[in-house]
């Protein structure tokens, strides 16, 4: 007889990556989407929000996961909650954890018949594994979202700079035109700017803020004009150009390292499906060994040549550029 836990598992899991991001969409409406033709700043200005009301909101957004770090279990996503820049506070992400992970044990109890103290260990681990993923997922998305709107940012701002408008008025100009998350991000700086922050600070920071070299890049070039003068359109130009390149290359590098990067996720992957396959095939398989006081050491160093082959294979691809 074909076992089909193995899939109900697999279907809990997806279901519970499905409630978290209805969830988030339902409470925070389609305006918190990266892929919206108006930016979210612009669509909380339209909404009748003050420009300092609007600030205060994201820039609370922006900052509220760094600052919750001594939040148990927490402090393992904050970095990547912060890079998504996820709208949900950290005490309401912990809430989601706990409920996603209540889900996860009911739907385990109704369509599986493993002990309790199995199905809410599983339960726990779905429900903050199941948020970890997602975060991590908007994390990488917004990342590179932004790595790829930078340059044509970048080169708006130069054209800006060459018809006579100043710099905080090119950065406004890039707020209004770019979509999220860009658009927002320099809506922000463009704010803060108008309230007083200088600019090569608060370029800084955003750039540490979202971690992007490029963005550090263009930091340190206006922090550089702003002290020692000098033709800041011709200098974004050129930074726009090596913006532009790098990003090359970094596409170059990935799809050099592809093959290596499926090979390891391949063989990492392959135990796993192995085992699935042969509990669908021969459920009872394993029982003659499943005693055997070797059984569950064996489990953990099969664990641990696995981790460490994924720890191997992405030092080998991890190619520095």
């Amino acid at each position: 007889m074909i076992s089909v836990e193995p899939f109900i598992y697999v279907l809990i899991f997806v279901a519970v990556l499905v409630l978290v991001q209805g969830a988030y969409l339902v409470i925070f409406g389609k305006s918190i989407s990266m892929n919206g033709k108006v930016n979210r700043r612009l669509e909380m200005l339209d909404k009748g929000g003050t420009r300092e009301q609007v600030l205060d909101q994201l820039r609370k957004e922006m900052t509220q996961h760094m600052q919750s770090q001594s939040i148990p279990i927490y402090s393992l996503l904050a970095t990547k909650a912060q890079k998504a820049n996820i709208a949900f506070s950290p005490m309401q992400i912990v809430m989601l954890m706990v409920i996603v992970s209540a889900v996860a044990f009911v739907l385990l109890t109704l369509f599986t018949e493993v002990a309790a103290t199995i199905r809410a260990l599983v339960g726990v681990l779905m429900g903050v594994g199941g948020v970890y993923v997602w975060i991590s997922s908007k994390a990488r998305k917004r990342v590179n979202l932004i790595s790829e709107q930078l340059p044509d940012a970048v080169e708006l701002m130069v054209r800006s700079l060459r018809v006579g408008h100043a710099f905080s008025n090119a950065i406004n100009i890039v707020a209004r035109e770019v979509a999220d998350p860009l658009g927002t991000e320099m809506g922000i700086v463009s704010d803060e700017v108008a309230y007083g922050r200088d600019m090569g600070e608060t370029l800084k920071a955003m750039a540490e803020r979202l971690d992007n070299q490029d963005l550090r890049f263009l930091a340190v070039a206006v922090t550089i004009q702003q002290s020692s003068g000098g033709n800041l359109a011709e200098i974004l130009d050129g930074l726009a150009k090596v913006i532009r390149a790098r990003f090359r290359l970094f596409r170059r590098v990935n799809a050099i390292t592809a093959e290596a990067k499926w090979s390891g996720n391949l063989l990492s992957a392959f135990p796993f499906v192995a085992l699935i396959g042969i509990n669908l095939v021969q459920p009872n398989y394993f029982d003659g060994v499943m005693e055997s006081p070797l059984f569950i050491p064996a489990c953990f160093v099969v664990a641990g040549f696995l981790v460490l082959n994924l720890i191997v294979m992405r030092a080998l691809v991890d190619i520095k550029v």
